[in-house]
């Protein structure tokens, strides 16, 4: 035989000589506003355990979440991702609306039906708390607030941070004060944090950063970014501000959910999988994030001593967002 007359043969042959492997490495794309350091750290493992490679696009700080929902929608058409994975549930809910992501995923056994869409379009896992982050020196115990329309300057007296509230949980978290108070209580609110000279920051880490500088007293955030100042030493106290006098703190959940007419379905289907995992949930706990479990089971084994997440009507919150934008927008950002 000639094997120079059959050059895939003899390439063939030249690959199996020097070990190597003519298959494709299989790969899946996944967009993501989850901090960059955590979520690589659980597609280097994912990777490791299948052997699948993992495509990441990530999100800006001050952009989190809304940036890569709108491409997501712009690439409607001709998808490039596979997974979508999102530190928070609201910007995940318009997508199902956009009919962006694909209905149907099995909800895992182990976490409340409340946490999961019902036509499966997403699944919520590891869910972190909107918190009120303070200096403990510069507000006594008189001015500690139990409810979120008490976390203004004139009642914490001193500047308060709140990340732009067009963008991340900022947003979700203005949105569920709307569903829950109702437009004109919402909207009086957000007329007090004004009045107070509110001070706008680019992201939640920001703001708790301006919180640490002594530029303002208290801040409004996420656990996992007090968690992460408290590390690197910043003397940092939290309350969980219900977000009304009958309803509790707010939760949010990370969220995933299989982008239609992805690139790659069946790495997609594993890595959501992955995702809303147990095994997932633990490394998140067990991370500086600190995000809590949903599985009851699984906080305790990590040894979670705070208060547990309770599920919110995020649908009702979701439909919330444009009087919400629109009222944050004309009050706070003008």
């Amino acid at each position: 035989m000639n094997f120079f007359a059959r050059p895939g043969v003899f390439f063939l042959l030249v690959l199996a000589a020097c070990g190597c492997d003519a298959r494709p490495v299989p790969r899946v794309v996944v967009y993501t506003s989850v901090d960059q350091v955590f979520a690589e750290a659980l597609f280097a493992r994912f990777q490791a355990e299948t052997g699948i490679r993992v495509e990441a696009v990530f999100d800006s700080e001050a952009g989190k979440t809304t940036g890569l929902v709108q491409r997501l929608i712009r690439e409607k058409q001709r998808p490039r991702a596979d997974v979508w994975l999102s530190s928070e549930v609201f910007g995940t809910l318009h997508l199902a609306d956009e009919g962006v992501l694909v209905p149907g995923a099995d909800p895992p056994d182990d976490i409340p039906p409340a946490w999961t869409a019902r036509d499966g379009t997403w699944r919520g896992f590891a869910a972190r708390c909107r918190v009120l982050a303070f200096d403990p020196e510069r507000v006594p115990p008189e001015r500690r607030p139990r409810t979120w329309a008490d976390c203004t300057p004139q009642r914490l007296g001193g500047p308060v941070a709140v990340a732009n509230p067009q963008f991340g949980t900022t947003r979700g978290h203005v949105a569920a004060l709307f569903a829950e108070l109702g437009g004109a209580a919402a909207t009086a609110l957000l007329q007090e944090l004004r009045d107070g000279d509110v001070l706008i920051a680019d992201g939640n880490s920001q703001a708790v950063r301006l919180v640490e500088s002594g530029q303002a007293v208290a801040c409004w955030t996420d656990t996992d970014d007090v968690w992460v100042a408290r590390r690197r030493g910043a003397r940092l106290e939290v309350l969980y501000p219900k977000l009304a006098p009958d309803a509790g703190p707010l939760w949010i959940p990370c969220s995933a959910g299989l982008v239609a007419g992805g690139p790659h379905p069946d790495t997609a289907r594993r890595l959501l999988d992955y995702l809303a995992g147990s095994e997932v949930e633990r490394a998140l706990a067990e991370s500086d994030s600190r995000n809590v479990p949903l599985r009851a089971d699984l906080r305790q084994a990590v040894g979670h001593d705070g208060p547990a997440p309770e599920a919110h009507d995020f649908a009702a919150i979701a439909a919330a967002v444009p009087e919400a934008m629109r009222a944050a927008r004309d009050i706070l950002l003008r």
